[in-house]
């Protein structure tokens, strides 16, 4: 009997995924964990392994197509079948048990649900397939489960729309509003990620921008002193390793920027450990990758992982794990000419500082006008965790280190 392999479990609450390219094709003959396509979900390009041996009979998605999970991608002729007579219906008994990029999933994981929600089936011992979901696309949601053990039945879903009896005319380049020509851009890969993210911050956070300059003339010579020694080294170095490092210390000063917030048990968590996330512009939108242990690594540490970060950023080869687990975030966009800015939390993170673009100004150092290299600074936080006092003073320690960088290696570890 042929395998047909369904989009796997790929985590982190993901429910569907486009298919970005096939390296198989009908006909061709896979190993067990060969890997056979890339799909890009809402925060990376993942590449999926298949999870039998044999002969591709069909391929049921084309590139560019979007695949929900649990919907079937190719068909396989295991091993020992003939790879002939490939059905164009896949009946739903074909496949006995679903496959996840880490390995075999008992058949009741067929059940589409969120990680939460299957921990919380786990911990409390419901039966998923029991349960009726109401998230995106009939996803289990975490108070699925909790109604499901209560006996009262889950908010429904919205009814969907009724599909319309006119049919519905293809998209073209030539489209038009009332005004003129349209172009339609479908909001899809990372874009709607972004899109989600942001508006959950928007609605979650009570959030406040607060602005300061910062006089980072001692910084610009330091940077300009080592520059060439770190190219001997094949590194880029850059401003943004100092800005790491100064908000790594000061958080440690004023812990609680260095959180996020459970919504459901209504307390701040406070980390104890320094994941700093780095927006990251791709020709998709911003990436936010997450440099872990920023309080372990040197200078040139940080500036040889960012290098890196950037490049695989750009190429889309970041792994989820690599976008996940921030504990505050910072953005640069002074580096493509911006000063101040309102940068929005990147949630579920309390806070987010962004660095505008240095310039000469004219300021006032030991009684005199002279000109200084001036470093814009904004801080967005979260008001109900932070106060402004706390926020300005936060922002204050941030200075005190970017205008003095040998603080920064005195109290560096």
């Amino acid at each position: 009997m042929p395998f047909y392999f369904k989009l796997p479990d790929l985590g982190e609450g993901i429910t569907e995924g486009e298919v970005v390219k096939w390296r198989v094709k009908a006909g061709d003959d896979v190993e067990e964990h060969q890997v056979i396509m890339e799909v890009e979900t809402d925060k990376a390009i993942v590449e999926v392994p298949s999870p039998k041996k044999g002969t591709v009979m069909k391929l049921n998605k084309a590139e560019g197509e979007t695949v929900q999970v649990g919907e079937v991608l190719l068909t396989i002729a295991l091993e020992g079948e003939e790879a002939e007579g490939v059905q164009e219906a896949v009946p739903e008994e074909a496949q006995e048990k679903s496959v996840s990029v880490v390995g075999t999933l008992p058949q009741a994981e067929e059940v589409l649900a969120s990680p939460k929600a299957r921990g919380v089936a786990r911990e409390i011992g419901v039966d998923l397939k029991h349960v009726k979901g109401t998230g995106p696309g009939g996803i289990i949601t975490e108070k699925d489960v909790r109604a499901a053990v209560e006996g009262e039945p889950a908010a429904e879903a919205p009814a969907p729309a009724p599909v319309p009896t006119k049919e519905k005319k293809p998209e073209r380049p030539g489209d038009r509003d009332r005004w003129g020509p349209i172009e339609r851009i479908p909001i899809k890969g990372i874009r709607k990620s972004i899109t989600k993210n942001l508006i959950a911050s928007q609605r979650t956070t009570a959030f406040v921008t607060s602005m300061d300059d910062a006089d980072v003339t001692d910084l610009w010579d330091l940077r300009l002193r080592e520059r060439d020694a770190a190219k001997d080294r094949g590194v880029h170095l850059t401003f943004l390793p100092f800005f790491i490092k100064a908000l790594r210390h000061a958080v440690e000063s004023h812990p609680r920027l260095n959180g996020s917030v459970d919504e459901e048990t209504g307390e701040i968590i406070v980390k104890k450990y320094f994941n700093i996330g780095v927006a990251i512009d791709t020709p998709e939108g911003l990436i936010v990758a997450v440099v872990r242990d920023v309080d372990k690594k040197t200078i040139l540490g940080l500036a040889e992982e960012l290098q890196e970060l950037s490049q695989r950023a750009r190429e889309r080869k970041l792994t989820l794990d690599e976008l996940k687990g921030s504990s505050i975030t910072i953005t640069n966009y002074g580096a493509f000419g911006g000063h101040y800015s309102t940068p929005i939390i990147n949630y579920p993170d309390i806070a987010i500082l962004g660095t505008g673009r240095i310039a000469d100004r004219p300021w006032i150092k030991d009684g005199e006008i002279t000109i200084r290299k001036i470093l814009p600074l904004s801080l967005t936080f979260d008001h109900r965790v932070v106060d402004g006092v706390e926020a300005s003073r936060f922002l204050e320690r941030v200075k005190e280190y970017i205008e003095d960088p040998a603080l920064i290696f005195i109290e560096s570890k």
